[in-house]
């Protein structure tokens, strides 16, 4: 098994390492450049951005032909870690949820019209998009099957009608990829659709106030009242929403765990320069026992979570769901981001439980990482029904081909 990266890779974390410590990191230090929910300003954003385009770090995660840099999952796995060092930094680089999972699944899945029309915007920075798909109960959440927002044909045109909610960016989105039920059918009941938000038919109801900080256009809920749209809205075909929702959420798992990873470990890099200076009776907190195995401990489950994550990045590379390797990297690595903020918080006292660090932002943040796409226990009966199938080859490693 080879644990190298390509030179491309390494220059790319590289040149991404720099960026972060010289450009971001500085404008994360001015509060001036934080908005009100708790993320960076458009005005602070945008010419950190436009520095990101010009060295060539911009959405790293499309093909060259799309505007991107080709990288694949793996090489995402390494650069998207290396981003998350700063709160800020995965939007600078156009590597943000929800954009980032939109644009890839447009790119796959799109016609050339629609990537032109829908991806195209999305992938020059020009305009914020929004993946609508979750509803209030009794509608679809972790399960798509339940989803109650209907799409009926009349004529050359779909008639939506429902209710969403927790639909993240909305607010400040123009582009949004719709999930609705066009029949019963358990596989081929749902489609997924493109709209504009200056169409009629729709509204946001609300911006649901959340724990944590937010990403830009925050959590909304979203009515859907006799939305007109028209047949080339429609992405793959009516009937494949559930194969639109397949290609979406499975790398989209996979890079919040990428992002988290980085978060994890500006937490332990906040906790051990403190440790190595703060001192107490006479002897520095990095010299007690106490502390050295809590950082040991952090530092094992942050190379456990990354090697979940490089599997998971090469078995989607080959071309795989990787549905049983993204849910452990999910389950784990979302336990990993809430420790790594709680250890450092109690290693930096009330300094980690004031606002001046990072650490108590993304403790807020941390804790829903075991809610968002998928809930811990979802991925956990995910793992327990490949191990009900495969049994004894739920741990087989696949030999290599001649």
């Amino acid at each position: 098994m080879d644990f190298t990266i390509s030179p491309e890779i390494e220059d790319f974390r590289a040149r991404i390492a720099r960026f972060v410590a010289d450009e971001i990191l500085p404008a994360e230090d001015l509060r001036a450049n934080w908005d009100d929910h708790d993320n960076i300003t458009y005005n602070a954003m945008e010419p950190l951005r436009a520095k990101a385009r010009d060295l060539g770090l911009w959405c790293l995660q499309l093909k060259r032909e799309t505007g991107g840099q080709g990288l694949g999952k793996i090489g995402m796995a390494v650069c998207y870690e290396e981003m998350n060092r700063s709160i800020f930094g995965p939007v600078i680089f156009n590597s943000a949820a929800p954009d980032d999972g939109n644009m890839m699944v447009l790119e796959q899945a799109g016609t050339p019209e629609q990537k032109d029309r829908w991806l195209a915007p999305i992938v020059r920075g020009d305009v914020r998009s929004s993946f609508v798909m979750t509803e209030p109960h009794p509608g679809g959440g972790s399960d798509p099957g339940m989803m109650q927002t209907t799409a009926t044909k009349k004529g050359d045109k779909y008639i939506i009608r429902g209710h969403k909610w927790f639909i993240t960016g909305a607010a400040d989105a123009s582009h949004f990829i719709l999930l609705a039920r066009t029949s019963d059918d358990p596989r081929r009941g749902l489609t997924a659709f493109l709209h504009h938000k200056d169409e009629p038919g729709w509204r946001i109801d609300r911006r649901i106030p959340i724990m944590g900080p937010e990403e830009h256009g925050g959590h909304c809920e979203l009515i859907y009242d006799d939305m007109e749209l028209p047949a080339d809205r429609v992405i793959l075909g009516e009937g494949m929403g559930l194969k639109v929702t397949q290609m979406r959420l499975g790398p989209a798992r996979l890079t919040h765990c990428m992002r988290w990873l980085g978060l994890a470990k500006r937490c332990t890099e906040i906790a051990k320069d403190y440790a190595e200076t703060r001192e107490g009776f006479g002897i520095r907190l990095a010299d007690r026992e106490s502390i050295q195995i809590k950082m040991g401990d952090l530092a094992m489950g942050i190379e456990i979570g990354r090697l979940l994550v490089m599997k998971a990045a090469w078995a989607l590379d080959q071309g795989s769901f990787a549905k049983k390797e993204v849910s452990m990297a999910k389950i784990h690595c979302a336990n990993l981001l809430h420790k790594a903020a709680d250890v450092a918080i109690q290693i930096n006292g009330a300094r980690g439980y004031s606002k001046d660090t990072v650490l108590e932002w993304i403790y807020r943040y941390a804790r829903q990482a075991r809610l968002v796409d998928g809930a811990d226990e979802v991925h956990q009966m995910v793992l327990n029904r490949h191990l009900t199938d495969e049994g004894r080859n739920f741990w087989k490693w696949e030999p290599a081909k001649n």
